[in-house]
């Protein structure tokens, strides 16, 4: 009388599943980090209590020695305002600005009313505390 199974089991582990885990996770997280798009250029944003992330359409950064970037492109303080006309679509467009906190307001004040007068949404970038 022979008893023994002709079925074996096999004690092995597939990496398969765990590959394809891994591989779902770098996707989304590669998807999700791209929504944030922070400015490439280095400027020391002032701090707030409460810090949301706006998705920008437009971008204007003011360095600390006084360079204007509309979406990293260099302009001069004299043509922001057409850059700006360009590069807003639609006229309730947002405008976010990465102004050095070195800055004087007078600057910011000058880039928001140029935004303001093109009916577009103006937001401040911070950092948070």
């Amino acid at each position: 009388m022979n008893l023994q199974t002709r079925n074996k089991v096999d004690a092995s582990f597939s990496m398969a599943s765990m590959t394809d885990l891994i591989f779902l996770l770098l996707i989304f997280f590669m998807l999700t980090a791209s929504f944030v798009t922070p400015s490439g250029l280095p400027v020391n944003l002032p701090s707030s209590i409460v810090s949301t992330i706006e998705v920008p359409k437009v971008s204007v950064t003011v360095t600390k020695d006084l360079q204007y970037f509309v979406n990293d492109k260099k302009v001069t303080r004299n043509t922001v305002e057409s850059e700006l006309k360009r590069n807003l679509a639609s006229p309730n467009g947002v405008v976010v600005l990465h102004i050095d906190k070195s800055v004087p307001t007078e600057e910011l004040v000058y880039v928001a009313g140029i935004a303001t007068s093109l009916k577009a949404k103006v937001t401040i970038a911070t950092k948070p505390k």
